[in-house]
């Protein structure tokens, strides 16, 4: 599966959620008004309403809507990823990171804002995420299949978090570019996943494999002259339910 990403135009309706949830990660769900939304996208703030009820019903399809797609775009990877569990855990793993690279208002909009739903919204982005980490548990169990499914699960909310700390990277002009940065967080992902098998050896060994697979050699992401990321888990995510 190629690592080429290609941003889909997107119509109106889709220009409004992305301004919304740039200002929203920026400065709270409290602190935007419809009118700076409408400014953002070029119209009025009573123009909105003809696609949105309110800044409620934004942030509901935000998250709710990413909820969603994650875990549509899970199943199709997971059905459709290749031949073998691994190529289907590197597919879901790549899905996500396309994710986190390009979402990152999202990651931080669901930290501060989701208990801003309304009670059956929320219940259903928990509901959402749930499924989705279990179809990943059932994936990573398959590649090792003699490790616990607590200890699946355990690995899967830790590498959301790992992916999901791109929000919290440093400023973007000392990081990698973005195909550097998407096989540097495979690596990760991978040798994370990797240690499931009790064998330190085989996180490096995982580690070479993916970067081979993203034409990065596994010693570094980002070249001569350019300084990794830090990477901090988020307190929680999108993909990652407590």
């Amino acid at each position: 599966m190629s690592s080429t990403h290609v941003p889909a135009a997107t119509s109106r309706r889709e220009q409004i959620l992305k301004e919304a949830a740039r200002l929203f990660a920026e400065r709270g769900f409290h602190g935007v008004g419809v009118d700076e939304i409408g400014a953002a996208v070029g119209i009025s703030g009573p123009g909105l309403y003809r696609h949105f009820a309110g800044k409620d019903a934004m942030l509901a399809e935000l998250l709710v809507g990413i909820s969603e797609r994650l875990l549509e775009g899970g199943r199709i990877r997971a059905s459709s990823g290749g031949d073998s569990p691994t190529a289907v855990l590197d597919a879901l793993i790549e899905g996500h990171i396309d994710f986190a690279l390009d979402d990152r208002p999202l990651i931080t909009v669901h930290d501060r804002e989701l208990d801003r739903l309304r009670e059956a919204d929320r219940k259903r982005v928990r509901r959402l995420q749930r499924e989705y980490v279990e179809l990943w548990v059932q994936v990573v169990r398959e590649v090792y299949p003699t490790c616990a499914e607590a200890d699946a699960r355990a690995s899967v909310h830790a590498v959301f978090g790992l992916l999901n700390s791109t929000p919290h990277l440093s400023r973007p002009g000392a990081l990698p570019g973005r195909t550097e940065m998407s096989a540097l967080l495979h690596r990760l992902a991978r040798g994370a996943f990797a240690a499931l098998a009790g064998d330190g050896g085989a996180v490096g060994d995982a580690g070479a494999a993916s970067g081979a697979r993203h034409g990065v050699a596994a010693g570094g992401a980002g070249g001569a002259g350019r300084g990794p990321g830090a990477l901090s888990a988020p307190s929680a995510a999108p993909g990652q339910p407590h």
